[in-house]
Parts: C-alpha cells; structure tokens; sequence
C-alpha cells in the first residue's frame, strides 16, 4: 500500500513570539485540517512552548534590521533545512523572513511559497531612502511567491501601484481575533478588583489604555504629548500603558519617557501581559496613535472588549476603527487632535457606550480570526490542486 505524502507546512517569522502570540490559533488551525505544522524562527523561550503544545519547532537564527553578512547566514540555514525537512508550503511573514524565507524555498525547491503582508514597513513618516530600499525588498521578495496574502486593502493597492506585484498574485486576507476570549461578559469582577488594586487605581479613575512595542513609530511620544495636555484639564486621568521595550529596534523607548514629560504619577507600565481581557475592561478608551500598521489586532480586541478606539488615520487602523462608529480617527503626528479626541470619549460618556456596543457588534461581524483560517486553507487547497498534489483532510 503506498504510503500517503505528507503535507508539510512551515510557517517561518522572524521570532518565535509571533508564533505563539500571533499565529497560535492560525498554526493550530491548519494542524486540525490535516496538515503537519512546523514553525521557523530565531530561538527563544516562546519555541518551548511551541513544541510543547505540539508544534515543531526548527531554529534558525534572523536579525531585525539589514546586516547582508548575517543575512546570508540565514539564508543558507534556511535553504539547508528546507532541503532536510522536504516542506511542501512555506508561508514566510514580515520583511526579513519575506525575503530570506522566499528565496530559500525557491532554492530548496519547495512547491509551494505564500507571503503575508503585515503592513509595508515604510510610510508618510519614512525618508524617501528609506522608502525606495524597502519598495526594492519587496519587489524582489514578491517575485517569488506564488501568493501574497495583505492584512489591508489599502496595502494591497498601495502593492499594486507601486508595481510590487501582480493582481493575479495578491489577495486579501485581513485579521482577527478570537473573539470568544475577547467577551466582556466573560470578565469576573472579583478578577477586575485584582487588577485595579495592582495598578494602584479607584473605581473613580477614567483610564486611557495603550497596548503595543514601545517603539516612537506606534507614536508613544504624541501620546506622552497629548497626555500632557489632558492633564491640565482633567488631572485625575490615569494611563496605562501595556507592552514591553523592543529593544532590537533603533526607536525603542522605555518606561523612563514618563520623567522627560514629567506624569510619571499618572502613568503605569506593565510590561508585556497575557491578561489582556482583563487589562481592556479597565480601560475607558483605548488609544494607537501609531505611524504604521498591517491590520492592527489591539483596536480589534479593544472593540470586541466595548472599548471605544482613538487610533491614527492611517493604513490598516481605518480598516479596523470607523470614525464615529467604534472610535475616532485622527491625524497621525497630530498631538492636539489626539487630546482632543481623547477628551471627547472622555467627557462624552454616551457617546462613548454607543461606540463601545457598536465596537462589540463590529467585531463579531468583521474580526473573527476564524474567517482568516478559512481563507488560508482554501488558497492553501487551490495551489495545492494547482501543483498537482492532494489535498489533506482531517481525518488524515
């Protein structure tokens, strides 16, 4: 009896975080449609829990900026164990892994090669140096894929304009979340006292929450600004602020930020947490001011949470926040229009329970992570059928 092919698919990031925090439920996904997942990445102590919860895990190490001798380093490492491990799809994502990962399977001769965007790395913030290297990368990348998935529409556009593709090649994937574990009637009030008492804060306390990498580009320095200035109107605000320092990248910052602008009392960071649902239902707002984004997950999960959004209007969050509906849009770099529409949710309590119960509704229609799942098999099922090789089921 002749044995049956095993369906491989190694899905390959720069760090094993976004595979766990990122991609779990996606990975896991693909596994129970019959597909032997692996996931790819530098090592770290989130590969253990990937191993642990039954995904392999192959260790190649990557860096996050441009370093052509470590790069290539990476590349052979890669092509190495794509011939070992004979994978069937590669599904590479973000720039590094885009490139490397790409060119490598190519190299190996993997079948079949998928990209997912996460939004382009250059925007109106960027040098035009900066923006025509990156515009390179991506069109050499996307010469090898046989599909590229966007997270946004306007990236997509912004593919297709600036001739980084084909319309044949790319195609919408968008984002989600789960939102059963995103469920306001879900939180224990007994769990939320927790919370308050840990941060220090009073049931009278109108809280501002920020959750991303403390970076300049996801605009942590207009939020200090603007917080600056809803101070001096409204003292009693506090800001929590929920992410760790990325410090691989050139525009880190840290906690310390809150000493140059002087509110280090009325802020509170925690670092990075896994008890997000929690840390949503504490906030009366939530807040991005962010200079780039793919299709951002925080304003999704704040939404399904009934917390209304003030974000940039920008690629990717305007999919994701419609002004006056779950949120308000302002300009990116713009300090004032921030506080102000920071102040607005504030003050305007009504409005801001419409736009929380209209956030919930918007999520269970548009942000369910499983209408992504669906998407990526279907076109991993097409392209397979295209090669000429079976299809898995879950009973294989």
């Amino acid at each position: 009896m002749q044995q049956k092919q095993e369906m491989v698919v190694a899905h390959i990031t720069t760090i094993a975080m976004s595979q766990r925090y990122l991609l779990f439920n996606q990975l896991n996904s693909i596994a129970a449609a019959g597909y032997t997942v692996t996931a790819v990445s530098s090592p770290g102590e989130d590969a253990a829990y990937l191993e642990a919860h039954g995904i392999k895990h192959f260790a190649v190490s990557m860096t996050r900026r441009i370093t052509p001798v470590a790069d290539l380093i990476s590349l052979w490492r890669l092509y190495r164990l794509m011939q070992q491990e004979n994978f069937i799809i590669v599904h590479t994502h973000n720039p590094k892994p885009g490139l490397l990962g790409q060119i490598a399977a190519r190299m190996a001769g993997v079948p079949i090669v998928v990209n997912t965007i996460h939004g382009f790395y250059f925007s109106s913030f960027s040098h035009p140096l900066k923006t025509s290297v990156l515009l390179f990368i991506e069109k050499f990348a996307a010469r090898f894929s046989d599909l590229i998935w966007s997270q946004n529409q306007e990236d997509m556009r912004t593919a297709l304009a600036m001739g980084i593709t084909s319309p044949h090649k790319i195609k919408h994937l968008g984002n989600g979340i789960d939102i059963n574990r995103f469920n306001l009637a879900k939180i224990d009030a007994d769990e939320l006292a927790v919370r308050r008492a840990e941060f220090g804060f009073s049931t009278d306390d109108r809280v501002v929450g920020f959750v991303g990498r403390l970076v300049t580009e996801k605009g942590v320095h207009e939020l200090m600004q603007a917080a600056c200035l809803i101070l001096e109107q409204q003292p009693d605000v506090r800001f929590l602020i929920v992410g760790a320092t990325d410090s691989e990248k050139n525009d880190a910052v840290t906690p310390d930020i809150v000493l140059d602008y002087g509110i280090a009392k009325n802020c509170v960071f925690t670092g990075f947490r896994q008890d997000m649902p929690e840390l949503y239902a504490l906030m009366d707002l939530f807040v991005l001011p962010s200079h780039r984004e793919g299709l951002p997950r925080a304003p999704m999960e704040a939404s399904a949470m009934q917390t209304p959004c003030v974000v940039t209007d920008i690629r990717g969050c305007r999919e994701v926040v419609e002004h006056g509906r779950n949120g308000l849009l302002v300009p990116p770099g713009s300090v004032e229009a921030l506080a102000d529409a920071i102040i607005e949710l504030l003050t305007d309590k009504e409005k801001a329970r419409r736009m929380g119960e209209a956030g919930r509704k918007m999520a269970e229609a548009c942000f369910d992570e499983r209408r992504v799942f669906d998407k990526v098999l279907n076109e991993y099922a097409r392209l397979l059928r295209e090669k000429g090789l079976p299809v898995p089921s879950a009973t294989d």
